[in-house]
């Protein structure tokens, strides 16, 4: 089966909450099947899915939710959403009005998470909400019983998402609970310690906890395996740095300037464009646009460093212009 088989050429086929139930304090779990009832073409580890919700102001909300599903799991796909005190409009949504029964837009599941496939280990650290790519890495590979470790911090037990799920995976997961900074570095460390030649370390959470398993992983292991998924953006140093440029849309010749402090999107929507976006952070790639000329002032956490090195895309919702004019195929 292909995904044409499921998906219609955009995308995305229309899918129903088959239900929703806290898993953890502050998460819920929402499990979603295609209307047709067909299979599911299987999905990566790590991946993601798009879910489009309405809106008050009738812009559709376009939300990523990590898949939480085990490979093997065919019927449905499952994800988990906290409740963020500063939603958006995606998490509440959800916690607050979203039932089984509803139907909402899904896309395809995309992997910009993958696990390395030759790693002779896999260590894999979790810090709260972040469980969820990992979750499925960790069901993957101990369906296919290959060798890894689950290191999950939580706030408390109350905050451990899916533990029926963590509870089959066995002794490869270690939960930390209730851990200070200083604990959690130590712990980070001694899980590194045992890192062998070809072990691959992943992570996904807060900034702060991806900032620091990052270092220490960087300091054993080596930069060139270790990876991380973002929930939001690092923080890039504004002020005098944001100056003016034109953006040059490449399918109507119009220029439009954009003011310091101003994003791309901001700008493209005061001239009447809805283009399509989801974060504004710059994590997750639906405003992802390729650059015909001009050289990109990269501030996204979606690309690699070659795809920012190569200057052929931008994220237009946080990426601004070194050049005083970048051209846009919009």
């Amino acid at each position: 089966m292909t995904l044409d088989t499921i998906l219609p050429k955009n995308g995305r086929a229309s899918f129903r909450v088959l239900r929703k139930w806290p898993v953890a304090s502050e998460i819920v779990g929402v499990e979603l099947v295609p209307l047709d009832g067909a299979s599911l073409p299987v999905a990566p580890a790590g991946s993601h899915i798009e879910i489009v919700l309405p809106s008050t102001d009738g812009k559709p909300l376009i939300r990523h939710y990590s898949l939480c599903n085990s490979p093997s799991e065919r019927d449905s796909y499952l994800v988990a959403i906290k409740r963020e005190p500063t939603s958006r409009g995606g998490s509440a949504y959800i916690h607050e009005v979203l039932t089984p029964g509803h139907v909402v837009e899904v896309s395809e599941p995309r992997d910009q998470f993958p696990l390395v496939e030759d790693a002779s280990h896999h260590l894999l650290f979790a810090g709260g909400i972040g469980i969820t790519p990992l979750l499925s890495m960790a069901q993957k590979l101990h369906l296919e019983d290959r060798p890894f470790k689950l290191v999950y911090f939580a706030r408390t037990l109350d905050h451990v998402a899916f533990p029926n799920r963590l509870e089959n995976l066995g002794r490869t997961v270690q939960l930390q609970i209730g851990y200070s900074p200083e604990d959690t570095e130590e712990s980070i460390k001694a899980a590194l310690a045992s890192a062998g030649s070809n072990t691959h370390v992943y992570v996904c959470g807060p900034a702060p906890f991806i900032s620091t398993v990052e270092r220490l992983s960087n300091e054993t292991v080596g930069p060139d395996r270790f990876h991380c998924e973002h929930f939001g953006a690092a923080p890039v140093a504004t002020g005098s740095a944001d100056k003016e440029f034109e953006v040059e849309l490449a399918k109507s010749g119009k220029i439009i300037r954009i003011k310091p402090h101003q994003t791309i999107i901001q700008a493209l929507e005061e001239t009447g464009l809805r283009p399509e976006i989801s974060c504004e952070q710059g994590v997750c790639g639906t405003c992802l646009t390729r650059v015909l000329a001009g050289e990109p002032d990269h501030r996204d956490s979606y690309l690699s460093a070659a795809e920012k090195a190569a200057g052929k895309q931008i994220l237009i919702c946080v990426s601004r212009s070194k050049s005083e004019r970048i051209v846009l195929d919009i």
